[in-house]
């Protein structure tokens, strides 16, 4: 099963910001460049491995993701308090994220734990210490298990969905209220075990319009989503930078631009698009 990342934010500041802004995205396979020698996949994603993922490459991911989180800035007025992250193999990638890049300016703190997948790559977020409401706030990460063999593969994430639903509850239990779900969760919204989460999907709307954040055989396909708490004022959307788009050669329009084609370096990003939540600064 992918893991699941619960993390717990308190933070006191002085001034309560207007709005608070989340971000999700999935990163393709961000490894770093070196074979620490603790998987396959680590050996595979290193200079002298099968997809010769050298420094340069590297640090043009870096720059891209960066880029990235920069011109949300720019679009929103203010960078995202929290950036949730699927596909990173180490708290080195995000430490390169956040201290090798413009980003080093913005004060992103980290949180990472190393997970048992089997290949290696984990859930994690970067977030601005200092901007943060007095309240606290629940935040699940979230990396289902893929569609890889067809059918067999849906009783896994029914799995992960049952867990998840555990974990809402226990928190629920404890007097949680403002529990906020994000990530990859391989399935799209009709799928309805997402009903028993008893929250709101706020890529619902989004997935009728024929909205997506990757595309599959000439079609978007909403997979990465955010789930807020009934009667929560919360808005959410795709975000679609230029420079994260390519022209598809096989069916009318764009899609994302991709690092890897199969086990071609592409030269892009990711696989996905990144989602945005906003939420009001002052939560009730």
């Amino acid at each position: 099963m992918k893991p699941v990342l619960l993390v717990s934010i308190t933070l006191l500041v002085v001034q309560t910001p207007p709005v608070l802004e989340i971000q999700f995205w999935n990163l393709e396979n961000f490894f770093d460049c070196k074979d620490g020698g603790t998987t396959a996949s680590d050996a595979e994603f290193s200079a002298r491995g099968e997809r010769h993922w050298t420094r340069k490459r590297y640090d043009a991911k870096c720059s891209a993701v960066a880029k990235t989180i920069l011109w949300t800035g720019d679009r929103t007025g203010r960078l995202p308090d929290v950036v949730a992250v699927a596909e990173v193999e180490n708290r080195r990638v995000l430490a390169d994220l956040t201290r090798n890049t413009p980003l080093r300016k913005a004060g992103y703190g980290i949180i990472h734990y190393d997970s048992p997948d089997p290949r290696g790559i984990d859930v994690a977020l970067i977030y601005r210490t200092k901007v943060h409401p007095p309240d606290t706030l629940y935040l699940l990460v979230n990396h289902h298990p893929s569609k890889y063999g067809g059918p067999s593969s849906a009783p896994r994430r029914a799995a992960a969905i049952a867990r998840l639903r555990a974990v809402c509850d226990s928190l629920q239990a404890l007097g949680a209220r403002k529990i906020i779900l994000t990530g990859d969760f391989n399935d799209t919204p009709d799928n309805p075990l997402f009903g028993s989460l008893g929250m709101r999907n706020l890529a619902e709307p989004l997935a009728s319009r024929g909205e997506g954040t990757i595309r599959f055989g000439g079609r978007w396909e909403l997979i990465d989503m955010f789930f807020v708490p009934e009667g929560l004022d919360a808005t959410m959307e795709i975000l679609r930078p230029p420079f994260l788009l390519v022209r598809d050669n096989v069916h009318p329009g764009q899609k994302p631009f991709r690092t890897w084609s199969g086990p071609r370096y592409a030269g892009g990003v990711s696989d996905h698009l990144p989602i945005l939540l906003t939420l009001p600064g002052d939560l009730p």
